[in-house]
């Protein structure tokens, strides 16, 4: 199934290209179809969820470890981003206009919990993943350079793409991640490469914190890609989907 959230807020289902409009929320309720259905062409993306805590991974693909001279990590370890970061599919990536320097996007797998967690096994961690998404890492790297956290070099308003949809019949480490930057391929690796997968840092983040239905972990990336106002990136995830953002720059700084 492909639940999605569009402008209402509303859930529905992708089936043939429309969007059947549910009653209440999938991951949290058994939903209802009201008999609404809407050309998908026709309808407002909405961040497929809004999360509770919204967990990140980073340096989980060797590839962009080995980019950067870094340590190949011994234990899953996540971190946090801000929910005001996320937006939808086909929303634009609005660029700060202070912003010099490098300007990256970083196609990454997404999970979406379906139950509540906490000291789970290994196979209670599969058994509680609703779904799965695609998520854009958009950073402004002299930003992460020059601050003391990741406040504003990731967690600026835009830089958090989401979606389209959540998909939950598929086998997610056995797919390709695709970044295209108008229409020309500039990274491509197996989704599965990971250091540790998904469920390696379910089982040890529910060791110590308890994750709720709805909370997303963002899986890192193998490569970065540059991006710049006027273009157009999407990440491919085969198996879930395209999600696609245009970039513009922003209108009216303060």
């Amino acid at each position: 199934m492909r639940y999605v959230r569009i402008k209402g807020p509303r859930w529905g289902v992708v089936v043939d290209g429309e969007v059947l409009v549910l009653d209440g929320s999938p991951i949290t309720g058994q939903p209802k179809e009201t008999g609404d259905r809407i050309p998908i062409d026709h309808v407002t993306f909405l961040p497929p969820v809004i999360p509770g805590v919204f967990y990140a991974v980073g340096f989980n693909y060797r590839g962009h470890i080995e980019h950067h001279n870094a340590r190949i990590p011994d234990r899953p370890e996540p971190g946090y981003r801000a929910n005001n970061a996320l937006t939808g599919h086909l929303s634009p990536i609005v660029k700060p206009a202070d912003v010099t320097g490098r300007f990256e996007a970083e196609g990454e797998l997404v999970a979406v919990v379906g139950r509540t967690m906490k000291r789970v096994s290994r196979h209670e961690a599969q058994a509680s993943v609703f779904g799965w998404t695609i998520g854009n890492d958009v950073s402004a790297r002299e930003w992460q350079h020059a601050d003391r956290t990741f406040w504003r070099s990731k967690n600026s308003d835009t830089f958090k793409p989401m979606g389209p949809w959540i998909e939950t019949s598929v086998d997610p480490l056995e797919q390709t991640t695709t970044v295209r930057v108008d229409g020309e391929i500039r990274a491509e690796f197996a989704t599965g490469d990971m250091v540790f997968d998904p469920f390696d840092y379910l089982v040890e983040t529910s060791k110590y914190l308890t994750l709720h239905p709805g909370d997303v972990l963002w899986m890192g990336a193998d490569s970065t890609v540059g991006i710049e106002p006027g273009s157009t990136v999407d990440i491919e995830i085969s198996g879930i989907g395209t999600l696609s953002n245009p970039v513009r720059t922003e209108r009216h700084p303060r």
